[in-house]
């Protein structure tokens, strides 16, 4: 290594953010009071930064010729030249082993889904990442995937709404990451992914606003759904909708104006208006969980 932070760089724990999903179901099935459900939630989403750590280390080492030719990635330790991809392997062997063996000493479920997870990402980058739209699903599963490991590190049941919802944003950012990268490297798209190739802006242009759509309206039928009314007292989670519309429109915009949707991790830290969306939303709705009275 050249540098001391190279190999940090490598593991990108800034999208470690991504990760986060895995406190979802701790904060909707009330178990944030509940000391041993925070602890084993934490556990879990630092076994599962280790997986995903790991897997980006694998990924610079299979793309570093790739990312040479990238005006954003050649930066990256590998494709630099500060970090040997000898390195790197050696470390990804060890947190994908810890990741995913701490994992099953949780319980055996949170293993499962979390070596489903690093098994579903080895596949992307063997071969769906290079399939048209199942790329995309392939990315938008991951997601999920976080979300149910949340539930299983707890054993409670995730509302199959918050499993829908997840899908749908995650579509929307994946969409939106295709076209930023389409916009970022214009005609050399094809050299850096091939799957670029299959995607235009015109038609992510279609396909954006659909998937926005629908996460908004499964969001609206989440919080005035039979079960959520029945675990809440009633339908005072719709509150939080417009925090939701923000965001959505906040993200469409910084799409289309400033070219963000190639990296949602960076455009969630760095715009402070849509992080402040987020951060209100997530006091709103633990608030109404926690604190409203019944049948406010």
């Amino acid at each position: 290594m050249r540098s001391p932070g190279a190999l940090l760089r490598c593991m990108r724990p800034w999208q470690y953010t991504k990760n986060l999903l895995v406190f979802a179901a701790l904060m909707f099935a009330h178990k944030m009071g509940d000391p041993s459900a925070v602890l084993t939630t934490a556990v879990a989403f630092v076994f599962f930064c280790m997986v995903s750590s790991a897997i980006y280390l694998i990924n610079d080492v299979r793309d570093c010729e790739e990312d040479r030719r990238h005006p954003e990635k050649c930066n990256r330790p590998i494709a630099c030249g500060d970090l040997s991809p000898r390195v790197a392997l050696g470390a990804a062997v060890v947190l994908a082993v810890v990741g995913l063996g701490g994992s099953f000493t949780v319980n055996f479920a949170l293993g499962a889904v979390t070596l489903g997870y690093f098994g579903l990402q080895m596949l992307y980058q063997a071969a769906l990442k290079r399939m048209v739209l199942l790329d995309v699903f392939a990315i938008a599963g991951g997601f999920v995937l976080r979300a149910v490991a949340g539930a299983e590190a707890i054993q409670v049941e995730i509302s199959p709404w918050l499993l829908i919802c997840t899908l749908l944003l995650a579509l929307f950012l994946g969409l939106a990451k295709r076209r930023g990268e389409l916009e970022l490297l214009a005609e050399d798209s094809v050299g850096h992914r091939v799957t670029l190739d299959r995607y235009s802006v015109e038609m992510l242009d279609q396909l954006i606003p659909v998937m926005a759509a629908s996460t908004l309206m499964s969001y609206c039928l989440y919080t005035i759904s039979d079960r959520t009314v029945a675990e809440l007292g009633s339908t005072r989670l719709m509150y939080t909708i417009p925090f939701v519309i923000y965001g959505l429109f906040r993200y469409v915009y910084l799409i289309h104006r400033h070219g963000h949707g190639g990296a949602p991790d960076r455009t969630l830290l760095r715009d402070r208006p849509l992080l402040l969306t987020v951060v209100l939303y997530a006091i709103t709705a633990a608030a109404i969980i926690y604190f409203a009275p019944d049948g406010a």
